[in-house]
């Protein structure tokens, strides 16, 4: 308790002194495009309500409690400094698991909405209109989207701030290349719409059933590489319940073993899921 009262009182010594010093304009505009993209991974998360700082808060969170509950059941400083280290990025692996969970369930429905939005054009729907019945025939993974959508445009009456708010809403390159068509037709009317979301919706079809075919054959190979990474700490788990183990890597030595084979970890499975990993369409119409 006295290491952790001192280390407390350090760094609010520290936050004090920094202050006091001017942040320079380069550093602003660093921090601004990296809070603009954590934004927008949040965004293609479903998770619009959430700040970033809140997701800030909370990894320093699990940072702490992870590290102070290990060190409770092993007694070992290294090894609750490892798992404070591992904690720290479980809110940023949960958060991309569930973007590209998202992205997949998205990718899937993508084709029937674009049916639908055609079929309602070519009834002579508006496009207004033509939007807001998704809100009932759509996919029930985008149907809140478009319900707001419906909203803001019997609230306002105004097309195209809906349909920015909608774009927002979705953060889909898929939604994108949609909302921007429609506001091209909507601005300078045209009659090739139907033709386009005709085209579009073969090609989501045809991409769709590509891309899971592919990441069915590569599912065993990143799968097996993740139990590679993992099987070595599930090991070392199991020996914190020998205090002889314990004591053996709560000195230098063993903080240098742990901490590397930590950094080393980390290296691998980020360069494996880099290897393995499919190209993702961005968001070039944002």
């Amino acid at each position: 308790m006295g290491v952790l009262l001192g280390l407390c009182l350090g760094a609010g010594l520290f936050l004090i002194w920094w202050s006091f010093w001017e942040r320079p304009a380069n550093s602003r505009r660093r921090r601004a495009h990296r809070n603009g993209a954590l934004r927008s991974r949040l965004d293609r998360a479903g998770l619009h309500d959430v700040r970033v700082s809140a997701l800030v808060v909370l990894s320093a969170a699990c940072t702490v409690v992870g590290g102070l509950v290990t060190w409770a059941l092993t007694g070992g400083t290294v090894f609750g400094i490892c798992a404070a280290i591992v904690a720290t990025f479980l809110p940023w692996a949960l958060l991309g698991q569930r973007m590209r969970r998202r992205a997949k369930q998205l990718r899937t429905v993508w084709p029937d909405v674009v049916d639908l939005l055609r079929s309602a054009i070519r009834a002579g729907m508006s496009l207004p209109e033509a939007l807001s019945q998704l809100q009932h025939r759509g996919p029930e993974a985008v149907q809140p989207a478009f319900a707001r959508f419906a909203a803001d445009y019997r609230a306002t009456g105004q097309f195209i701030p809906a349909l920015d708010a909608l774009k927002a809403e979705l953060a889909d390159p898929v939604a994108d290349n949609i909302v921007e068509s429609l506001r091209v037709t909507r601005e300078v009317g045209g009659t090739d719409l139907g033709r386009l979301l005709g085209t579009l919706s073969e090609f989501l079809r045809e991409s769709s059933r590509t891309r899971s075919e592919l990441e069915a054959r590569q599912s065993w190979t990143v799968n097996a590489a993740r139990l590679s990474v993992a099987a070595p700490w599930l090991i070392l788990l199991l020996m914190t319940s020998q205090p002889a183990a314990v004591q053996a890597y709560d000195s230098p030595v063993g903080a240098v073993v742990l901490l590397g084979g930590l950094a080393i970890s980390v290296v691998a499975y980020r360069l494996m899921l880099r290897l393995g990993a499919l190209p993702e369409p961005e968001r070039v119409l944002r």
